[in-house]
């Protein structure tokens, strides 16, 4: 998890990654054929794990 941080940096990850989810999501949409389906769900699934690191981090420095 990343650390050294502060809550203002975690926040504008968060808001990336929030947007990468969303452009992932209509690229997959979009992209409909067999090769790309297992890249674009890993894509999306390294998102979503490092969305809730971020989280959790977030949520950690909020309770400080």
């Amino acid at each position: 998890m990343k650390t050294g941080l502060t809550l203002s940096e975690v926040d504008v990850r968060i808001a990336a990654i929030r947007e990468n989810l969303e452009e992932l999501v209509e690229q997959s949409a979009a992209d409909s054929s067999a090769g790309h389906d297992d890249l674009n769900a890993e894509r999306i699934a390294e998102q979503e794990k490092e969305l809730a690191e971020l989280t959790e981090l977030r949520e950690g420095l909020l309770r400080k």
